[in-house]
């Protein structure tokens, strides 16, 4: 080989070994805002356990996450709160078959001195937080509770539509509105906002959290072994404690 060529191949080839060590060991989440605490709370346990494994995480509504997926955007596992969006990527073949990690429950949270106990007093209310039903599924999941309540017409000019649900738990705490649609894990952060009803279950789907590993993982070694372990008790137990179910 020719000086010229000699160096043309070390040019090439050094830049691909100092990236590779950056990569080796990462793994990239994309999950439901109300896992953010819960699924934080795991990473770092298992990062503890596997120095070597570096836990990107990045969380926001299934909506969002699953058009950024769709776009390129970097991930290993995703997680939704609800089947839509996973079923929107697995019909663009952009994710494996998904598995259920978590379930959880709606219910409607606030600081208001008004007496509310349960979805008929929400029309004596004024503003109203939910997620934006078409990216937000607790948003969706509380728009059809509203539909089947009846209440479309009391409440339409009321409801503050939200980036996320971890929005609409922050409106409800800081008093901007006089409750909010979140779920009961979200709820439990609170410190003004409490919990003032729970949601009738017959209104609204029941609550899931699939998750999957995508394309872009396949033969991802680390990618797979952390999703085994999301489906450990170890992890159970931390997704218990902090107010979701199995």
């Amino acid at each position: 080989m020719n000086t010229a060529r000699f160096l043309a191949a070390v040019v090439f080839l050094v830049p691909l070994l100092l990236s590779a060590p950056a990569r080796a060991g990462e793994i990239t989440i994309s999950a439901a805002a109300s896992l953010k605490e819960a699924v934080n709370e795991i990473a770092d346990g298992y990062s503890r356990k596997h120095p070597g494994t570096r836990i990107v995480r990045n969380y926001g509504a299934s909506g969002t996450l699953a058009k950024q997926i769709e776009s390129g955007a970097p991930a290993d596992i995703f997680i939704s709160a609800n089947e839509q969006w996973m079923a929107y990527l697995k019909e663009r073949r952009l994710v494996s078959s998904s598995v259920n990690l978590a379930r959880n429950t709606l219910v409607f949270a606030g600081s208001t001195g008004k007496r509310v106990t349960g979805m008929r007093d929400l029309a004596a209310l004024g503003r109203i937080a939910l997620g934006s039903p078409t990216s937000v599924p607790a948003g969706g999941y509380a728009a059809e509770a509203i539909r089947n309540a009846g209440l479309e017409g009391e409440l339409r000019g009321k409801l503050v539509f939200t980036k996320d649900v971890r929005e609409s738990m922050m409106y409800a705490e800081r008093g901007e509105v006089e409750g909010a649609f979140v779920y009961r894990s979200d709820a439990l952060l609170g410190k003004r906002a409490r919990i003032l009803f729970t949601v009738p279950q017959q209104l609204y789907p029941r609550v899931t959290y699939p998750m999957a590993l995508t394309a872009s993982a396949t033969g991802k070694g680390e990618a797979a072994a952390f999703f085994r372990y999301l489906q450990q008790p170890e992890s159970v137990t931390v997704l218990k404690k902090h107010g979701f179910t199995l």
